[in-house]
């Protein structure tokens, strides 16, 4: 088992589904596949960022997602995919296509994907940034002081830290970093010079290649805080002759390699994770190649030389015919430009919280709930402040997935322990991408005397969970703080996600369990209030299903509603056409990769899927299950989407909402409100496209800008 939590060699099939009815007609298959639904997702961004009614710098950091998606898709995904090509394994996805039959599907639908991106930036961004004084100017057609001063920036800035690699016999190609952005050129000898002691060595064209600098920004300013600049690439283009004196250069061609970047750890070489985690980050630089992009105006014969030089054939190449590497573009957003982006929202507080000198008290009176980036995230470092500094708290205990570079929340932390508080901080080591981050923040936090755990070798600590327990007259008070979304300050602004602060004495004795679970390896399964995977939670969801499905059959009020990031497991999904057979009306709100197929006769004619795809990333995740109605009804938040790795092999925390007024928040006002959107919503049909209800420039229902100013029930 890897402790990544990576099943790429495997379809997402539990034991506990692996019987599944045919479908009732003759309709495509049942599934739809997880790549393919995931790339639609991806098209929404996309959508986004052509939304002529956005602010033109919204829009280029929209293309930008688009992009680093895709990378992290190639890196985990597609690469899993070669891997299973390569090794000859012939199992089939749920939907019933090979890995190679799916990677061809990939590049079907995402060839133009890209050509939309690069025209639209091309024609239509760059131009209006241009109109709002935001330029990227060739070097070639700027005036000689201009040209000048951007020589000069090269030999001072640039220059010394370029390191050109040719190739011939005796130097082989060089390894290519993943995502790095190269210019390649051929290189020989200028015969008109002849007094060079070195030409004698040098008598062949050679293949060059120069890697862009990531500690030097890709666009230049052209004079000292300008909104005119230049490209990195076409000043080391103009100045390439410095580094090869005596010698022709041909022009360069930008290149760019995405390498395969999952971890995989095998469990009985996990001793000391940290230290093996850290051998796999260096393995993850020599990681094999999966695609290869290269400017469109190239030559073949180049392409074709770098192509087999890192190991990737015709099929693994995408030529892009415009700018290579649009994050880079994210320089132009962080201008000081208000107008050419959305308007910041007012973040508030919570009424009982608000002005409080004691937040143990407001808790201890009522269940407080949190709505993220329109509550603000204070909220929380506030919480775990009050936690450090008050004199009656004793200890704290937390779960840290990511939570972001400079955090208040780590230093709160190494402050409770100097002032003598008993701190325990699980560390996910294996969050993907921040395996470095965090390695370095549990080493900070041990040095200052943290308890530090790195929670199940086998299994990833996904949970969102604080507990701080408290002295109170002659006994211990404890207090819990369970949510969507990690405790990361900078993502709390652009991610929607809910967070509980209770002092229910069952939830925080689950609570204290959990992290008895976590970090003494106790056999604790049963949970009076919790669900947890990979314990408890997919057996009491799918009961929580079939529960309605029950209810319906006896005429009582039934119906579930889901909001998610992803659905692919597919027992959960067989679970829910049982319930729709049964006649139980389900709406399920998932922003990204649904494999369930809606709107089938006499399998899935209750469901409903939308996606919501806008300013914010929708984080949240809820679920609604009617059980009758009224009082009876129930309502869960908490870290899990309902996939096979968060439901079996990860550490997973649902939480319910017991108070009243909340419950009935959630269950109405919260998600009534996403399915009466019809900005930001897009319907998945029959056949996995979805269709887009409304657009931002006709009036409508927009769901992230609802909530703003709004004050959750306390």
């Amino acid at each position: 088992m890897t402790l990544s939590g990576n099943t790429r060699k495997k379809p997402e099939v539990p034991a506990a589904a692996a019987a599944v009815e045919p479908m009732p007609e003759d309709d495509g298959r049942r599934y739809f596949n997880r790549e393919l639904s995931w790339l639609e997702f991806n098209r929404h961004v996309l959508d986004e960022a052509t939304d002529a009614s956005l602010p033109v710098l919204e829009r280029l950091k929209f293309l930008a997602i688009f992009s680093s998606n895709l990378d992290e898709f190639f890196m985990i995904r597609v690469s899993g995919l070669k891997e299973q090509v390569a090794e000859g394994i012939g199992e089939l996805s749920a939907d019933g296509l090979t890995a190679g039959e799916q990677i061809d599907e990939i590049y079907t639908r995402l060839r133009p994907m890209l050509k939309r991106q690069t025209t639209y930036l091309q024609e239509t961004i760059f131009p209006e940034l241009a109109a709002a004084g935001i330029s990227i100017e060739p070097y070639s057609k700027l005036d000689v002081r201009d040209r000048k001063r951007l020589d000069k920036y090269f030999r001072d800035n640039v220059f010394p830290i370029l390191t050109p690699q040719s190739v011939d016999s005796s130097h082989p190609f060089p390894y290519i970093s993943n995502l790095s952005v190269n210019l390649g050129l051929y290189i020989e000898p200028d015969r008109s010079v002849t007094q060079s002691n070195l030409r004698h060595l040098f008598k062949q064209k050679r293949f060059t290649r120069i890697k862009l600098p990531p500690s030097v920004p890709r666009l230049i300013p052209i004079t000292p805080k300008s909104t005119r600049f230049a490209l990195l690439e076409e000043v080391i283009a103009a100045n390439v002759g410095e580094l090869f004196p005596n010698m022709r250069t041909s022009q360069p061609f930008l290149f760019r390699v995405t390498r395969d970047a999952d971890i995989e750890l095998r469990e009985d070489e996990a001793g000391d994770l940290m230290r093996t985690l850290e051998r796999e980050l260096q393995r993850r630089r020599d990681r094999f190649p999966v695609r290869l992009e290269v400017a469109a105006a190239m030559p073949d014969k180049m392409v074709k030389l770098i192509a087999a030089g890192i190991g990737l054939g015709e099929a693994d190449i995408t030529k892009i015919d415009g700018f290579l590497d649009i994050q880079d573009l994210m320089q132009l957003y962080s201008l000081d430009k208000p107008k050419l982006k959305e308007r910041p929202i007012h973040a508030i507080l919570p009424d009982a919280i608000q002005g409080k000198k004691n937040i143990f008290e407001a808790i201890k009176r009522q269940d407080l709930l949190l709505h993220h980036p329109y509550t603000s995230f204070t909220a929380v470092t506030d919480f775990i402040a009050d936690a450090a500094d008050d004199k009656d708290v004793q200890a704290i205990k937390i779960c840290l997935y990511r939570t972001g570079k400079d955090s208040p929340i780590v230093d709160s932390l190494i402050r409770a322990v100097r002032l003598g508080k008993q701190v325990t901080a699980l560390v996910e080591l294996k969050a993907r991408f921040d395996e470095e981050n965090n390695i370095e923040w549990a080493r900070r936090l041990e040095n200052e005397g943290v308890h530090v755990v790195y929670g199940i070798s086998t299994l990833k600590t996904h949970s969102k969970v604080m507990l701080v327990i408290r002295r109170e007259k002659d006994k211990l008070k404890r207090y819990v703080h369970i949510a969507t979304g990690n405790y990361n300050p900078f993502t709390s602004k652009m991610y929607t996600d809910l967070g509980l602060l209770t002092a229910d004495e069952e939830i925080a004795a689950d609570a204290t369990n959990l992290f008895n679970f976590l970090t003494g390896y106790s056999q604790q399964d049963k949970y009076a209030r919790l669900l947890v995977a990979p314990l408890n939670m997919r057996e009491r969801l799918v009961e929580l299903i079939r529960r309605e499905a029950k209810n319906k059959r006896a005429g009582k009020p039934a119906g579930i509603k889901i909001k998610a990031n992803s659905l692919t497991d597919v027992q959960i999904v067989d679970e829910l056409y049982e319930a729709s057979k049964a006649g139980v009306d389900i709406d399920l709100i998932i922003r990204g990769i649904c494999t369930l197929r809606p709107g089938v006769p006499g399998l899935s004619e209750t469901i409903r899927v939308r996606s919501i795809v806008g300013r914010f990333l929708e984080h949240s995740r809820v679920l609604h299950f009617e059980n009758g109605g009224g009082d009876n009804s129930e309502v869960y938040i908490g870290s899990a989407d309902l996939m096979m790795r968060n439901l079996s092999r990860r550490v997973e925390v649902l939480v319910p909402i017991l108070d009243p007024e909340l419950k009935q928040y959630l269950s109405g006002t919260f998600l009534d409100t996403y399915l009466k959107d019809t900005i930001n919503t897009r319907i998945l049909q029959r056949d996995g496209s979805y269709k887009r209800i409304g657009s931002r420039d006709k009036r409508g229902a927009d769901a992230q800008t609802a909530f703003v100013g709004v004050q959750v029930p306390d």
